[in-house]
Parts: structure tokens; sequence; C-alpha cells
């Protein structure tokens, strides 16, 4: 694509996600499988702009309020050329695919030369901190906000997560290297591998053998935290398209029984193609009505583990997908909480005498972490709190929670508890 075509696609890919309700990395997909004559270089340079421009999203919309100019794909693009890729005003006249407006030539004059920041900016728009969020974040990281926020700004690197069922960290560190690739073992997650150049996922075999699996290093020590074993009953409550679930098949490798659940049914038919081609075949999905569907009664007490990875705000993810940051949770903070609590309350029925609950969720607020596991514990004195030191001692510094953050951690945000049912 000359670089004037490649614009005019980030522009029509840029009104899509602006427009469609769906979340951005959903709309590119969908985008680029219409799409299928742009090569990887260009789709990844494409995805670097997009990316760019919603990681940038209030500052850019700061800057064009400022010029009078309203908020739209165009102007966000046409700003973002100004202020992030710093093009002259001629230069962008030239590059854009369709002719500079009077206003628009007034836009990128009026920004050429000017950095991102600028003093005047409130605080919460140079952190891309949305209002909805402000006030619990600041609780939850005190002095360290800024900092915090920042590390959300930062692109992450590719996480993978090794299937052992099919192949070991040693060998897919060796398959990668050959490929020419720089990877490098983490230091906390016993089957992840990290690569932190930018490269096209069609670069990776192992992705469509399931060899591997993308996955963020945060999220496999959730799913390490269950440890599940083979042989046994596991239930993952909130699978989701199924992430979680495959490492927990794995960790069983391929044997007992796994029950991953959901209320969205789609999401459980991409999870059950995911398993078989990672040749995982211990699992059941199912589908249920509510996080009180009949069935968990009739299961009380039946599983040795129980993983709920909860719905939550999001919060932790915002460095992998940014546009996240600006929906604010459909149910609202509180109602969003109210279910969390449900959701727990109920799964923890499942677990046997003995077992194990672990609730996770991908968020860094107080409010949907330590004080879920606070309130349920003293509605449930049947349940006690399992240090992590105890379950995995590389994590004993972190004490009783697992609660990770992008700046601290170099993962997304994620948050974990181990309970355990008095026998």
């Amino acid at each position: 694509m000359t670089p004037s075509s490649r614009l005019a696609a980030i522009l029509d890919l840029l009104t899509e996600v602006e427009s469609a309700p769906r979340p951005a990395d959903a709309v590119t997909s969908a985008f680029f499988r219409a799409r299928r004559h742009i090569d990887d270089q260009d789709r990844g340079a494409m995805l670097e702009t997009l990316y760019a421009i919603l990681r940038h999203r209030a500052r850019l919309g700061w800057w064009l309020s400022r010029q009078g100019r309203a908020e739209t794909a165009r102007g966000r693009l046409l700003a973002w050329l100004a202020l992030g890729e710093r093009k002259g005003p001629d230069q962008v006249a030239r590059l854009f695919p369709t002719p500079l407006s009077a206003a628009d030539s007034a836009l990128v004059t009026a920004l050429h030369g000017s950095a991102l920041d600028h003093a005047e900016m409130p605080e919460p728009v140079r952190l891309e901190c949305p209002d909805w969020a402000l006030e619990p974040l600041r609780r939850r990281f005190g002095a360290d906000f800024a900092a915090e926020m920042a590390a959300t700004l930062v692109a992450p690197p590719l996480d993978l997560r090794v299937n052992p069922v099919k192949t070991s960290r040693d060998q897919a560190l060796r398959g990668l290297s050959r490929l020419g690739l720089r990877a490098e073992p983490m230091a906390l997650s016993p089957l992840g591998i990290r690569l932190p150049d930018r490269i096209s996922l069609a670069l990776l075999p192992g992705l469509k053998s399931g060899e591997i699996e993308i996955q963020d290093e945060g999220s496999q020590l959730v799913a390490h935290l269950v440890e599940a074993k083979p042989g046994e009953r596991v239930v993952d409550f909130c699978a989701g398209a199924g992430g979680k679930t495959l490492a927990l098949a794995a960790q069983m490798q391929n044997r007992g029984h796994l029950v991953a659940c959901d209320v969205n049914e789609a999401r459980l038919k991409r999870c059950a193609e995911r398993l078989r081609k990672a040749g995982l075949h211990n699992v059941e999905t199912r589908v249920l009505a509510s996080e009180t569907d009949k069935w968990v009664k009739r299961h009380k007490g039946g599983y040795d583990r129980v993983l709920i990875d909860a719905p939550c705000s999001g919060t932790g993810t915002w460095r992998r997908n940014p546009d996240a940051r600006w929906r604010a949770p459909d149910l609202g903070l509180s109602a969003l909480m109210a279910l969390q609590a449900r959701i727990l309350a109920s799964a923890a029925r499942l677990v046997r005498p003995g077992g194990r609950l672990v609730y996770a969720t991908c968020s860094v607020l107080v409010e949907e972490n330590e004080a879920q596991v606070a309130a349920f514990l003293a509605a449930h004195p049947g349940f006690a709190l399992l240090p992590l030191g105890e379950a995995f001692p590389p994590l004993q510094a972190l004490g009783d929670h697992l609660s990770l953050t992008p700046k601290a951690h170099g993962t997304d945000g994620f948050f974990a508890a181990i309970l355990t049912r008095q026998a």
C-alpha cells in the first residue's frame, strides 16, 4: 500500500472502531477478514497507528477542543499526524487520502510544533483517565497514581503460554530462536515466553498447531494458582472464550473432568474450538442461564477446584485494550460489584470440603478485589484465605493476594485470591 492508501484504510478502521459498540480488537479482526488483500506489514503498521490514537484519545480530544474542532475520527487522525508523528502541514497535505479543507489545514498548522502534553491539561486528560474510574484509581494507588496510569499507556509485549500437552517451554524457545525471533522465558510463569519485539502473528506456526497460546503472564499466573491436578473435577465458572480453560485443561494433562461455564453460548463455542486445536479433550462446556443456574445447586460440593474469573471493570487491561477505558461498565460499577458478589457466593457452593476456590479479576480496583474477598469471608466462615506463598512460593513476596500492575510487574493488571473450604 502507498502511504496515502494506508492512511485511507486507517481512517476507515478508526471510524468503524469509534462507531461500533464492540471492543476495538473485535472490530479490527472483522475489518481485516473482509480485506484479506492487506498484507502483514501494512496490517501491522495500521494497527500500530490505530492503537496509538486510541492510547492518546483524551489528549488528542483536548487539542481538538482547544482548536474548536469536533472529536471525529478524521480530526483525531489529523491531530495524531501533527502531534504524535510530528508531521508538518505540507507533509500531512501530501499524505492525507482526501484533500484537506480550509479547517483541516488550519488545524494541522496550529498544532505543528506542539507536543502531545500541555501544561494546561488537567491531570486526568494527561493521564488518559476516564471520569468514572478516577476516584477509585486514586484510592487504589495513592501517590503512585500518575506512574501507574502512565504505565497503562505503554504498548505491552507479546506474551505466550506453552501448551505442555504438545511441547515444552525449552522446545518452544528453540523453535522461536530458529525462526530468528528474540524470545525469553518469563520470570514468574513456568510456562510463559515473552517476545519483546513487535512481530506478525503469522510468523508463529505454534499458534495454528496449538503448541502455544497468546496469554498475558498475569493471566497465566491466575490459572496456575488453581493448581488443577490430573484426575480432579474442576470448574471454570466464567470461562468466556477459554483462555484460562486451556491452561487448566493442560495442567490436568487431559485427565479428569473440567467444566467450562458461561452465560454466553457464542463465547463457549469459541472455547470449544480452541480446545480441539490444542488437543485437549477433558472439557465439557456448559451454558448457564445465570450465576444461580439450577446446575450449580445440583452439583453442590462436587468439585475439587473452582475458578471464578469474574466480569469486572477491566481496568487492568487498559494497556492492551486502550479503547476499554472509555467504556464505563454497562451495569455501572456498583451493580457490577453486586453481580461479582452473587457469582462468588453461588460458585462457592460447587467446592467440596477441603477444595480450593480462586476468585480473580482483570481489575486493579480494591472494590472489585480485596473488598469482595473480605465481604465473602465474613459471610462464609467455612472458607479461609490461603496466602500466595503457601500455594506458589515464588509469589510469597506479594503477600496474601495476587495483585499485579503494569508498572510494578510488567503484566496486565490482575487480582486473585485463593480460598479453601474447610474440611
